[in-house]
C-alpha cells in the first residue's frame, strides 16, 4: 500500500482501545489490573482495560491558584502516585509581534501533586515553575527512586523556549530544577522546547527536545537529571513537534513521533517569521515507531503506523499495559489511540 496517498490510515496491525473516545491520558497501572488516568484534575481508574471508569475523584476543590488541569501522571515503585500539572486557571499568553517578544507576565504555572493511598487523598501541591510552561510530555522514576520530569519555560531576550528538568529525590514531596538546556533560537515556538526523557542501561538519563533544525538534539544526565553536561545534534529527523520516549519491560526504549517529512517525501510546508527564526518542518501528518537496544546509538527502521492529512496527529503518549502491549494516544489535532505490540514493529 502507498501510505502516502492515504488520507486517514492505522497500521493493520494495531488494535483498537476500548477507551472513550476523549479519554488520551496520560495513564498509569495501579496493579495488574487497575488503570488510572486524570481527566478534567479528577482520577478515575478502570479495572476492565478502559471500558468502565469509576466516578471521579478531584485532586484539588479549592480555588485558583494550583487548579489541576493537563499533566504527567507516574505510579512511584514505592507505590506513590506524582502528578505534574500546568495551571490553566491562571493562564496568560501574548506575543508582540514588532518586538519578536512575549507580552509581559506570560503565565502557565507548573505544579505538582501526589498521593500516597493509590489516588484516594492527595497531598503536597505546590508550585515548581512560577511562568510559563509549553507541554508536558512524561515523567519518569530512575532505578534509583528519583523523578525526573522536562519542564520547558519561556525565556525573554529574545523570546524562545529552552528547557530544564525537575528532579525529586523523596518521591515527589520536594523538588530541584536542573541548568537550564539553552541552544537558542527566536519565536514562540522556537529554542530546545518539549523533552522526553528515558532511563538508559547505565543509569544515565537520555532528554529528547523538539528543536526547528529538522531533528531532535539530545542532552544526556550523568546524575539523575540534576544537570546536563552532554548535548548534541541526534540523526533522528524530526518536524517542528516532540517525540515521546518510554523505556520497556523488555529493556529497549521506544520513540514515537512526526519525522521531518512524510513517508517517500523529500518536502513538506516550513514556516518562520514570528514561530521561529528558521523555516522549520510543520509535518504532523503521519506518527512513526522506532526502538533502540544500545541507548540510543542506533534505532531500528521507523515505521509509520498512523496517518491522519485532514486534522493531524501529534504530540503522541506512549502506556505500557503490559509488558510489550503499547497503548499510544495523541492529545492534539487530530486524537489517535491505538493498540500495537512491539514484537510486531521492533
Amino acid at each position: 500500500m502507498n501510505i502516502s496517498k492515504e488520507r486517514r490510515w492505522i497500521h493493520p496491525k494495531c488494535g483498537a482501545l476500548d477507551l472513550p473516545p476523549d479519554l488520551l491520558g496520560p495513564f498509569v497501572n495501579l496493579d495488574e489490573q487497575r488503570v488510572m488516568t486524570v481527566e478534567n484534575g479528577a482520577a478515575i481508574v478502570s479495572g476492565d482495560d478502559g471500558k468502565s471508569w469509576s466516578p471521579p475523584r478531584k485532586l484539588y476543590d479549592g480555588p485558583p491558584p494550583g487548579v489541576p488541569s493537563s499533566g504527567v501522571l507516574l505510579h512511584t515503585r514505592e507505590g506513590v502516585l506524582v502528578f505534574v500539572y500546568t495551571d490553566m486557571s491562571t493562564f496568560k499568553w501574548g506575543w508582540v509581534d514588532e518586538a519578536g517578544e512575549p507580552v509581559a507576565n506570560v503565565r502557565a504555572d507548573v505544579w505538582t501533586i501526589r498521593s500516597l493511598d493509590g489516588g484516594e487523598t492527595w497531598i503536597d501541591r505546590q508550585q515548581i515553575l512560577d511562568g510559563y510552561c509549553g507541554a508536558l510530555i512524561n515523567i519518569i522514576e530512575t532505578s534509583d527512586g528519583g523523578i525526573v520530569v522536562p519542564v520547558p519555560i519561556l525565556l525573554y531576550g529574545p523570546g524562545r523556549h529552552e528547557t530544564p528538568s525537575y528532579v525529586s529525590a523523596d518521591q515527589g514531596r520536594t523538588w530541584a530544577r536542573s541548568n537550564i538546556i539553552d541552544l537558542g533560537g527566536h519565536g514562540h515556538h522556537d529554542g530546545a522546547d518539549e523533552g522526553t526523557v528515558a532511563e538508559l542501561s547505565d543509569g544515565r538519563v537520555l532528554m529528547l527536545l523538539r528543536t526547528n533544525w529538522d531533528r531532535f538534539w539530545e542532552a544526556l544526565s550523568e546524575d539523575g537529571g540534576r544537570s546536563w553536561r552532554t548535548i548534541r545534534p541526534t540523526e533522528l529527523d524530526a518536524s517542528t513537534a516532540p517525540g515521546y520516549l518510554a523505556k520497556l519491560a523488555s529493556g529497549r526504549i521506544a520513540l514515537v513521533w512526526n519525522r521531518l517529512y512524510p513517508h517517500g517525501k523529500t518536502y513538506f510546508t516550513r514556516r518562520a517569521g514570528q514561530a521561529s527564526n528558521v523555516p522549520a518542518s510543520s509535518h504532523r501528518e503521519e506518527l512513526s515507531i522506532s526502538f533502540t537496544e544500545d541507548d540510543g546509538l542506533t534505532w531500528s527502521e521507523p515505521q509509520v503506523f498512523a496517518v491522519n492529512r485532514e486534522t493531524r496527529v501529534s504530540y503522541p503518549r506512549i502506556f505500557e499495559r503490559r509488558p510489550g502491549e503499547l497503548w499510544i494516544t495523541s492529545s492534539f489535532q487530530g486524537s489517535l489511540q491505538v493498540k500495537l505490540f512491539e514484537e510486531d514493529f521492533g
